[in-house]
């Protein structure tokens, strides 16, 4: 099969560079002494994430305990589910346990942790948790400047049915950073902030086991890092523009692309079958990347950017493309989009394409996707 047999709009994922990735991350990892633990939520896939696993990553993690119920079914069996879990949820948790699934989680609220572990007692269960630390995004987690973080961390620790594993944290303000010099600043003010907070709890007498850290922009300096236990990016596995625009990611390292055709052109104005329900409207918080993605015009070449084409609108269906020079493409041409952000592509989509080059090596199923919950 040929990428003109398939119907668009098409997912497609280039074969040799996923599994490039695959081996560059985990090969990052090794040499700077820490475990990797892909973040599933780019991909949501049980396959890749056997190349992963395969290559040597410890486990994944998870947005949702849907995507972990997913792969649990799947065979995985090491999960952490990165999101603040209410106990109104304890009876999954308590159901992937007793699956054989080494689930963690994170907690960063007294009144959600005494919950759990009313919970945990009550069931005669016991539960792995990290307490995530809030480095600067403003999301979830504690403050570790805050002298009652110290406290919490101590609460834990002693909650019963609770095991503390130790710290998380996410730099999602990396992606707003200008250049590479304040990504790496970001990178190590991260580091410098758990190991500080594992330190001071340590005087407590509280073990603290982990230090783990998870952000695809910031990945890069994880050797200039020291100290740390874990890393979990995830949108290296594909890359996207966003990342090509961070200079996390070179263009001929992205390996998601969408196969979309031209349904109409009027003018200057070309209109494509791949809107916001493929795309996503995401956009890029860095100058000089306006628009919902870049298209190719060479379905066999994913290197070269026709600079003439510009995404300026996305609707649910269409996206619709401004000409600014050159030969416009006719209804019924095919052209390849990186999109802006790689991970909402793949919940938008039943399945992806696997291809190399114009053939189409194998069609797999996104079976974690649209899990919300």
């Amino acid at each position: 099969m040929s990428l003109n047999d398939l119907r668009t709009p098409a997912v497609l994922i280039e074969f040799s560079r996923v599994r490039d990735n695959i081996d560059r991350m985990q090969a990052l990892a090794r040499r700077a002494g820490v475990r990797l633990r892909p973040h599933a939520k780019t991909h949501k896939s049980p396959q890749i994430a056997g190349w992963q696993l395969d290559a040597g990553a410890v486990g994944l993690c998870c947005a949702k305990l849907g995507e972990a119920e997913t792969f649990a079914e799947a065979g995985l069996r090491d999960l952490r589910v990165v999101y603040p879990l209410h106990p109104c949820n304890a009876d999954r948790v308590f159901a992937l346990q007793d699956r054989g699934v080494a689930l963690s989680f994170v907690v960063d609220h007294a009144e959600v942790v005494l919950a759990w572990s009313a919970a945990a007692r009550a069931a005669g269960r016991w539960l792995d948790v990290l307490v995530k630390a809030d480095v600067g995004f403003h999301r979830c987690g504690i403050d570790p400047s805050d002298p009652a973080a110290i406290d919490f961390i101590e609460e834990v620790a002693a909650a019963p049915g609770l095991r503390f594993r130790g710290l998380l944290s996410h730099c999602g303000h990396a992606y707003a950073q200008p250049s590479d010099e304040a990504l790496a600043t970001v990178a190590r003010d991260e580091a410098r902030m758990l190991r500080e907070l594992a330190e001071a709890v340590r005087t407590r007498g509280v073990a603290v086991s982990e230090l783990s850290v998870g952000a695809t922009p910031t990945a890069r300096f994880i050797t200039d890092t020291p100290g740390l236990s874990e890393m979990r990016p995830g949108n290296y596995v594909y890359y996207d523009r966003t990342q090509v625009a961070l200079g996390s990611a070179r263009l001929d390292q992205c390996a998601l692309t969408v196969l979309s055709t031209v349904v109409t052109t009027h003018g200057d104005r070309v209109i494509l079958d791949a809107g916001s329900k493929t795309l996503s409207s995401d956009l890029i918080a860095r100058a000089g990347c306006p628009g919902y993605g870049v298209v190719f015009t060479d379905l066999a070449s994913v290197d070269t950017i026709n600079e003439d084409l510009h995404i300026d609108r996305l609707s649910e269906e269409h996206a619709t493309v401004r000409v600014s020079g050159g030969t416009a493409p006719r209804p019924g041409d095919r052209v390849r989009i990186l999109p802006n952000h790689a991970c909402v592509v793949s919940n938008l989509a039943n399945e992806v394409a696997l291809v190399a080059g114009t053939h189409v090596v194998e069609r797999i199923p996104v079976a974690a996707r649209g899990k919300s919950s």
